[in-house]
């Protein structure tokens, strides 16, 4: 599962769709509708939140708006709870590690979306989050 800090529009057509689905998963875990993930440290930035549930229903609307601006056939109505003004911080390192590790797959994945990001040198956080200075995120499973 991997519940990207970054703005959805930098994730080709395969990791849209991914997330979309990983952010649902995430929900139904949230809302205590599967024995799976429960500890899954993506989900941890969530389930510390007051309303869990409202903020990945926001995280989820952002998603969503991406899609609908790609034309991709979302269903919104899998939204739990789609209007909450939430914010959530997020360190500038993990927004780092996650662009590298983004760019990284998008240039075996998808070599145009890969050479679209290639030059961002700041790359927009998820309207959820807004960046604050620190390290990766203790949540944050670093990749060898």
């Amino acid at each position: 599962m991997r519940l990207w800090s970054l703005h959805p529009c930098y994730l080709d057509s395969k990791g849209l769709v991914a997330l979309w689905r990983e952010g649902l998963l995430a929900q139904k875990v949230l809302a205590g509708n599967t024995k799976g993930y429960r500890k899954h440290p993506q989900l941890l930035r969530f389930q510390e939140q007051e309303e869990p549930l409202a903020a990945i229903g926001r995280y989820l609307r952002f998603v969503y708006e991406e899609a609908a601006a790609r034309q991709y056939a979302f269903n919104a109505t899998k939204i739990l709870f789609f209007e909450t003004e939430i914010h959530l911080s997020v360190n500038d390192a993990q927004l780092v590690y996650e662009w590298e590790h983004l760019q990284r797959k998008l240039k075996t994945r998808d070599f145009s979306k890969y050479e679209q990001n290639h030059m961002i040198q700041c790359p927009l956080t998820h309207p959820l989050f807004y960046k604050i200075s620190g390290e990766i995120e203790p949540w944050e499973v670093i990749a060898s």
